[in-house]
């Protein structure tokens, strides 16, 4: 067979269900091999789109999600997309077609060095320069990307050799690396300070996630009386209405109610932790107490993020092992900082103010959508709110890109998720400013007769740099603009299209497109002048417990 048949049957073996990508001349044997695969190719409107869509689809079910491109042009519009999810930790296998390597030492029409391009924010980026190593880059490519700390890897394929014929056909065997055990001397030396701690806090990350270990993270929580709080990236590790020592996110660049509990900690336990999600010197200025790192690698080098011992291996072990040798905590509880979050939650949800204030928006959201449906949060005001407010009870249920954080990935990303759980709601929750950015997916879930919802937040502008500016200078620079009239949009791709005009109107018309087997935006305008008195009230704050 051609290496380009080859490579597809490497692809199944993996367990491959959807490519999200363009054909392109560079890819034509490719293209043609997969019309003989099971693997479905989704055609996208743009690679950036393809690239967060492997990225969504890679961090919902922990496979690697994969997106395929041309050369050039092609290839570097995915590079954003792979960039987030290398910085997310979310395991995508990016493929590029490339020229003959015939003419890939000199200037030629469309050629990069693209092996060279994708290294910088990949695992892995490389070439593949004869058939007979196929299998071997194809496994080690997905090997890579589903290796904790998972990411994104880079396969340049050259169109001659994806022509060529290729004598062994047999992929490898698909064996992914079991992570270690955790060294015991490490679990009992952290079960130790924590038993000696007068006030403990956990920061829970993406890694639990990851690891799939929501469930011995709220177990260790609940059996040492030990207070959570999760980053944006990990929202519903510890079930938010249901545990009481939920004490919500943190990530916001201003104060909390949380910060207190930091401030407050002596021994903080970072579990899952990657320090792109939030910089350690926002919620540990002080670098003055005992840290314990838990995680499947060893900590990065950070002068607020001193290290006191670090458990490296699987964290669901680690987790049951502190567990069953620490001491129950029995120090003053933070209830009130959690109590203080909850009253803001609960503040708005009778508001009738028009435009719609974020606190309303996200009440009416989480009253409309069932707890195991998944909201894809893009980046903006929103996300901030949504972070802070939108209660989680069940993991990969509020995905928010925030190693990365870029903008466009909400559209996309809600196509991802309908494919990788076609029984559950999806809610793309984007600003005016991101939805434009890969608006013309929605071509892609129209024709794909793909059920979800777009839920605009309009203030004409870009609102997070807004606030930021008011915060900072007390004025405004550039930041605002005009939008299309959404409705005649989202009619003109076949989708349908809701304008919100009153508050009364919101809960109502989410409710209707939820049930709808359609594809739907909602334009709600927002009352971003809530930002402002956010900032005033949490710099005015004083801390509640």
């Amino acid at each position: 067979m051609k290496t380009a048949e080859f490579f597809a049957k490497c692809l199944e073996n993996e367990g491959i269900e959807y490519i999200f990508g363009i054909p392109g001349e560079e890819n034509l044997d490719l293209m043609d091999a997969l019309l003989d695969s099971p693997i479905r190719f989704i055609t996208v409107r743009h690679e950036q789109g393809a690239a967060f869509m492997a990225d969504v689809y890679g961090r919902l079910t922990g496979h690697a999600g994969v997106c395929l491109s041309t050369l050039g042009p092609g290839a570097t519009n995915l590079i954003t997309g792979v960039a987030d999810a290398n910085m997310d930790h979310a395991p995508v296998v990016a493929i590029a077609g490339q020229a003959d390597t015939t003419r890939l030492h000199k200037e030629s029409h469309q050629v990069l060095d693209l092996e060279a391009m994708f290294a910088p924010f990949t695992k892995y980026s490389t070439r593949l320069v004869s058939p007979e190593i196929t299998s071997e880059v194809v496994r080690k490519a997905f090997k890579l990307a589903q290796t904790d700390k998972t990411g994104a890897t880079f396969i340049e394929f050259p169109e001659n050799i994806a022509r060529m014929e290729v004598e062994d056909d047999r992929p490898l065997m698909v064996k992914n690396p079991s992570l270690p055990e955790p060294a015991v001397d490490r679990v009992e030396r952290a079960s130790q300070l924590i038993s000696d701690a007068r006030q403990p806090i956990i920061l829970a990350g993406n890694g639990v996630v990851r690891a799939k270990a929501w469930k011995q993270l709220a177990d260790l929580s609940e059996r040492l009386n030990i207070p959570v709080a999760n980053t944006f990236m990990a929202k519903g590790v510890v079930p938010f209405a249901r545990n009481p020592l939920a004490l919500g996110s943190v990530g916001l660049q201003s104060r909390d109610y949380v910060s207190c509990g930091f401030d407050q900690a002596d021994v903080i336990i970072c579990i899952g932790y990657d320090l792109v999600e939030y910089h350690p010197h926002l919620w540990h200025p002080s670098r003055d107490r005992t840290i314990i790192h838990v995680d499947t690698t060893p900590a990065e080098v950070d002068a607020h993020y001193p290290v006191e011992v670090g458990v490296v291996g699987d964290i669901k072990h680690s987790l049951l092992r502190i567990a069953a040798l620490a001491t129950p905590h029995q120090g003053r509880s933070l209830r009130a900082l959690r109590d203080a979050l909850v009253e803001e939650m609960d503040a708005c949800k009778d508001d009738d103010e028009f435009p719609v204030k974020p606190q309303k928006i996200i009440w009416d959201l989480r009253t409309a959508m069932d707890l195991k449906d998944i909201a894809i949060c893009d980046v903006g005001a929103h996300k901030m709110w949504m972070a802070r407010m939108f209660r989680c009870e069940v993991p990969n249920t509020c995905l928010i890109s925030n190693g990365f954080a870029a903008m466009g990935i909400a559209l996309p990303g809600a196509i991802a998720a309908k494919l990788a759980f076609p029984d559950r709601k999806i809610v793309a929750v984007t600003g005016d400013a991101g939805i434009l950015m890969n608006i013309q997916e929605l071509e892609t879930a129209v024709r794909l007769k793909l059920p979800l919802v777009v839920l605009i937040w309009n203030d004409d502008g870009y609102g997070l740099i807004k606030w930021k500016q008011l915060n900072q200078f007390g004025r405004p620079s550039h930041v605002d603009f005009t939008n299309p009239d959404f409705i005649k949009l989202a009619e003109s791709f076949g989708a349908k299209g809701y304008r919100i005009e009153r508050v009364s109107d919101l809960l109502p018309t989410l409710e209707k497109a939820l049930a709808d087997d359609a594809v739907t935006i909602i334009d709600c305008p927002v009352d971003y002048r809530e930002n402002l008195k956010l900032t005033q009230k949490l710099g005015e704050m004083v801390c509640p417990a």
